[in-house]
């Protein structure tokens, strides 16, 4: 049932799709979301056709964040350097992607065929073809860009399922704002694993900020030609291909400078 209405909505066999989900808006589904997740397996034709990828980042794994040091205002040293101790390392196999990705992420993360790309604070899974196309090129120093498996999407022609979730959520857009001049550099820390042990890393890499998402997405969403809306479950649900909207978002853009310099988020 589930499989027929994403293939009602646009979803076909052999497409390489990312999902953004609120499974709390989809409803009761018998099975919960591992059937979400299988249902969108059969209408991509199975692994074996289609690729189903989705975003499986832990913005925790940071003593740089936004949100990190205001947790720590009025830490003593000695409190600091406990909490930097005890952080776990990224390992691509084990860390569960953050709570704020979503539990339908979590359940691509773990599906038997997964693969997970080896960024410590902005990861993707896939299953499916090409999983491991999608996932194997993660530069550090590039979060979200083009040497990133979004940026892969992005080359092959993917296509973005929101399901119950809106524009302020498509994560895309961040590789329309790169395309941007003078964007502003920040310095980043994440822990990794090393050997049998972990150290602490620390780069400078883009800014990256989605505040400005959702009315990049409405202006997106009343140009883009290919996007196709829907309803599966109770969820309003939204698909469009990658390429169209971020080749829109970067023409928007340009025009109208939304990015906020001033904000800092992983």
């Amino acid at each position: 049932m589930l499989a027929e209405q994403f293939t009602d909505l646009g979803v076909r066999p052999g497409q390489v799709l990312l999902v953004q989900a609120s499974l709390r808006r989809l409803g009761p589904v018998e099975g919960d979301g591992a059937t979400v997740v299988e249902a969108l397996l059969d209408a991509l034709g199975g692994p074996g056709r289609g690729t189903l990828a989705a975003y499986t980042g832990t913005p925790e794994n940071s003593d740089t964040s936004r949100m990190v040091r205001e947790m720590m205002q009025g830490w003593l040293p000695e409190q600091v350097d406990e909490w930097r101790a005890s952080m776990p390392p990224f390992d691509p196999y084990t860390t569960p992607a953050s709570p704020t990705m979503g539990t339908l992420s979590e359940l691509i993360r773990v599906h038997p065929e997964a693969v997970r790309s080896n960024h410590p604070q902005s990861s993707f899974a896939a299953v499916g073809a090409r999983a491991k196309d999608v996932t194997e090129l993660h530069e550090l120093t590039c979060h979200l860009g083009m040497a990133s498996p979004l940026g892969r999407l992005y080359e092959i022609g993917a296509h973005v399922l929101g399901i119950g979730v809106g524009m302020d959520r498509f994560t895309a857009f961040h590789l329309a704002d790169l395309q941007m001049p003078d964007i502003p550099v920040r310095h980043y820390g994440c822990v990794i694993k090393e050997g049998g042990g972990s150290r602490w890393v620390h780069f400078d890499g883009p800014l990256l900020d989605d505040l400005h998402f959702g009315e990049l997405g409405e202006e997106v969403l009343r140009s883009a030609a290919g996007v196709r809306h829907g309803s599966v479950g109770g969820a309003d649900c939204r698909l469009l291909p990658m390429r169209e909207a971020v080749d829109l978002a970067v023409g928007i853009l340009r025009e109208r400078r939304w990015l906020r310099p001033d904000l800092a988020t992983a």
